[in-house]
């Protein structure tokens, strides 16, 4: 039983059959086949403007790239502390900005709030060239630990970044499941609110390699063309990437994934706070849900042969361990059924 991560799960059959059906014939390269540009027009209808899209391979490409685009001399980039950015991406944004710094912002449940950006931006003042100068903002949505900005959350955020005329990234690995979680559009969740660039996952969701960077205002993207070739993520067949977005969103696949994923991991928390060895260490939002364990009862369900990952506890947080507790990370997915979670809850009544 695999609980260890969306990404341990493999490809929705819709996204390999597309993948199957395009795998013959020909088609110009380097991102200027026909479907490569209807994929293109097809997040344009979804983010219902005109955006910028580019293919990367990661995750991590698409947040670094974005970082690259909006880095300044000197550059200072402000994201959560514990953001996927600063703890996870082994220095991939700072390498590929050629040195620009992740300062990082405090708030509880994984999500900065405006006060403490704006704090953390007034520690570089434009004025004092030693210190470097403030260049972007970085959210995650949804979260390192499951949970979700609001939209009026965002919002707060983005007002933030006006006042010190930064821009504002989504790193937004698991988009669909914060926009599902919110109930709420893309329009909405991003430049209504006020983000300017959009690091768009879709491999934790069904895919099998498909990640984007979409800017919202296309006359920004100018030199995203030549940073993406040359930290190597323009793809030659680029249109294995393009059909993979094609069936993902084709029929609402998208959504129906991460819904699907969601609805797991309340099922999942459901389990975990009804037995009396285990307890939820916060309510989840998306589809990653976090409860206490002790050591004996975490080592007897990896025995019976469920995978999940032990995680630190987040700052702030005010989680308080008992002797031989420690806090443990549990993802769903798409692929994730209702009879896997119920035997994990049968397995912890035992």
């Amino acid at each position: 039983m695999n609980l260890a991560s969306d990404n341990w799960a493999g490809a929705h059959s819709a996204i390999s059959a597309a993948l199957d059906e395009h795998s013959r014939g020909y088609a110009s390269a380097y991102g200027t086949s026909e479907l490569d540009r209807q994929v293109e027009k097809r997040f344009c209808e979804i983010f219902e403007r005109d955006v910028a899209v580019f293919f990367v391979a990661t995750g991590t490409a698409a947040n670094s790239l974005s970082m690259a685009l909006l880095n300044r001399p000197g550059g200072v980039a402000f994201a959560h502390h514990e953001a996927h950015m600063r703890e996870d991406e082994g220095g991939a944004p700072e390498f590929l900005t050629g040195g620009a710094r992740l300062h990082g912002v405090h708030g509880a449940l994984g999500r900065m709030t405006p006060q403490a950006l704006d704090e953390a931006i007034r520690l570089f003042p434009a004025e004092f060239v030693h210190s470097g100068q403030p260049m972007a903002v970085s959210i995650t949505q949804s979260t390192e630990i499951g949970t979700v900005y609001s939209l009026d959350e965002i919002a707060g955020i983005a007002d933030v970044c006006r006042t010190h005329d930064l821009p504002l990234h989504m790193d937004g690995a698991r988009f669909a499941n914060a926009l599902v979680s919110l109930g709420t559009t893309p329009a909405e969740m991003t430049w209504k609110r006020g983000v300017d660039v959009v690091s768009f996952g879709a491999t934790k969701n069904g895919c099998w390699c498909a990640e984007a960077i979409v800017v919202m205002d296309p006359s920004r993207a100018r030199d995203m063309p030549f940073l993406r070739k040359r930290a190597a993520h323009l793809f030659s067949k680029s249109r294995f990437v393009a059909i993979q977005f094609d069936a993902y969103f084709r029929d609402g696949l998208w959504l129906g994934n991460a819904a699907h994923a969601n609805r797991m991991a309340a099922r999942l928390a459901d389990h975990l706070a009804r037995t009396a060895i285990t307890r939820l260490a916060w309510q989840p939002q998306a589809n990653e849900v976090f409860a206490v364990l002790t050591a004996a009862t975490a080592a007897t369900l990896q025995e019976k042969g469920v995978l999940f990952h032990p995680w630190k506890v987040p700052q702030g947080m005010g989680l308080e361990l008992g002797t031989n507790e420690g806090l443990y990370r549990f993802v769903t997915s798409f692929a994730t059924t209702a009879a896997e979670v119920d035997g994990f809850g049968e397995m912890l009544r035992a």
